[in-house]
C-alpha cells in the first residue's frame, strides 16, 4: 500500500498473533502465543487478534477464542493451503499494512523462523528473533528483570514508554538480551516454542474475512509433495516428568546418564540436562533445558548435580515440583526447589529408583 508508513507509530493499534497450523490443525505455539497477547493487550488497553490463513480453516478460528482472541482474521485461499513463504509473506504484510497492529508475534518455528525475516523486511520494521520473554509494561519488566538476573535494577534508568521489550538470549547464550523497536511498527517477536504459558479465557471471538488479492503468480515456488522425516526427539515441552542431568555427573558421565534414564523411566519421563553436559558433549543439544534450551513446565522436574545457574533455572522454575540432588548445599538450585537432598547423586539416585520401584510394586 502507497499510503502504509511504519514510521508512523501513532497509527498503529492492538496486538497480533500469526496462528500457525499445518495440515488442519493449529500448532501448539498459537495457544501459547494468544495466552501470551492477552497478557501485553490487556496491559495496552488493546485487542487481541489471531491471523490465520489457509484453505477452509475457519473451523479453526473458533478454538483460539478460549485463550483470550477478541477477533479472529481467517484468510482463505487455496493457494494458502501448503505453506509458501511467497504466498503468506504478501498475505499477512497486505492485511498488516491495511489494519495496522502496533505488535506482532510469530512462533519461532521452521515456519515462523522463515516467515517472520520476511515480513520484517516487507514491512520495513524491527524483528527480534527466538525470545523467550516479552513485556510492554515498565514495572513488570523490572520484576522480571529481579528475578532473572544480577542487574541493580532499582539504581538504572529505564525507557518509561510502551514499546514492547523483547528478550532474548545472545552470545551463545551467555547473557540474555532486552530489544525494543522503538521506531516503526509493528514491533514483530518470533518466540520460542513452550517458553509462554497456556492460559484458558474463553471469549466470544468475532470472525472477520478480509478481502485480499492472492494469485499463482504471486507464488515462486511450488509445493509437489510434503515427506515427513522421522527423527526421534525427546519430548521435553510435553513431559510430566523430567530428569535432568548436570556437572555433577563429571566423574562417571556413562553412569550417572545412565542412572537419571533409569530414574525417568520409573518416573515415566524423559532426561533433560544443563547446558554443561550438552556443551561437554556428553548428551544432544534436544535433551538442553534452559533459557537456551527448551522452557519446560512439568509435573516433577528432578535436577541431578546441577547447581542452578540463572539460566537454567529460567527454564525450568516453573515447574510444580522440584526434586534438587546436589553436593553442595548452597548451591543455588536449592533456592527454587520443593525438596532437596544434600549429597552424592551415584549414592541417592539408586536408592530413589528402589524406593519408587518399592511403592509401585505396594499398589
Amino acid at each position: 500500500m502507497s499510503n502504509f508508513n511504519s514510521a508512523d507509530i501513532a497509527a498503529f493499534k492492538d496486538v497480533w498473533v500469526f496462528c500457525e497450523q499445518r495440515e488442519g490443525k493449529l500448532m501448539p505455539t498459537d495457544f501459547e502465543l494468544i495466552s501470551e497477547g492477552r497478557k501485553l493487550a490487556d496491559d495496552l488497553g488493546v485487542e487481541l487478534c489471531g491471523l490465520l490463513l489457509g484453505d477452509k480453516v475457519e473451523g479453526l478460528a473458533k478454538e483460539l477464542g478460549g485463550y483470550g482472541a477478541d477477533r479472529i482474521i481467517v484468510c482463505e485461499h487455496p493457494l494458502l493451503k501448503d505453506y509458501t513463504t511467497d504466498a503468506y509473506t504478501k498475505v499477512i504484510c497486505d492485511v498488516v499494512m491495511e489494519k495496522k497492529p502496533e505488535i506482532m508475534l510469530i512462533g519461532a518455528t521452521n515456519i515462523g523462523r522463515d516467515l517472520g525475516p520476511r515480513c520484517a523486511a516487507t514491512l520495513h520494521t524491527g524483528l527480534t528473533a527466538d525470545c523467550t520473554h516479552l513485556d510492554v509494561d515498565v514495572e513488570k519488566y523490572k520484576a522480571f528483570l529481579k528475578t532473572t538476573s544480577t542487574m541493580d535494577v532499582d539504581n538504572m534508568k529505564f525507557d518509561e514508554g510502551t514499546h514492547l521489550k523483547m528478550t532474548r538470549p545472545a552470545f551463545g547464550g551467555h547473557l540474555m538480551a532486552s530489544i525494543i523497536c522503538p521506531r516503526f511498527r509493528p514491533a514483530m517477536a518470533t518466540v520460542r516454542p513452550g517458553v509462554m504459558k497456556k492460559r484458558v479465557c474463553k471469549k466470544d471471538v468475532e470472525i472477520l474475512h478480509p478481502a485480499f488479492e492472492l494469485a499463482a503468480a504471486d507464488i515462486h515456488t511450488e509445493v509437489t509433495e510434503t515427506v515427513k522425516a522421522a527423527k526421534k526427539l525427546v519430548d521435553l515441552i510435553g513431559a510430566d516428568f523430567i530428569v535432568s542431568v548436570g556437572r555433577g555427573i563429571s566423574k562417571d558421565v556413562e553412569k550417572g546418564i545412565k542412572l537419571a534414564e533409569e530414574l525417568a523411566e520409573v518416573l515415566g519421563g524423559v532426561v533433560g540436562s544443563s547446558r554443561a553436559c550438552v556443551d561437554a558433549g556428553w548428551i544432544s543439544a534436544d535433551h538442553q533445558v534452559g533459557q537456551t534450551g527448551k522452557t519446560v513446565h512439568p509435573k516433577v522436574y528432578v535436577a541431578l548435580g546441577i547447581s542452578g545457574a540463572i539460566q537454567h533455572k529460567a527454564g525450568m522454575q516453573d515447574s510444580e515440583c522440584i526434586i534438587a540432588v546436589n553436593k553442595n548445599e548452597t548451591a543455588p538450585i536449592f533456592e527454587v526447589a520443593d525438596y532437596g537432598i544434600t549429597g552424592d547423586l551415584f549414592k541417592v539416585v539408586p536408592e530413589l529408583i528402589e524406593s519408587i520401584k518399592v511403592a509401585k510394586a505396594a499398589k
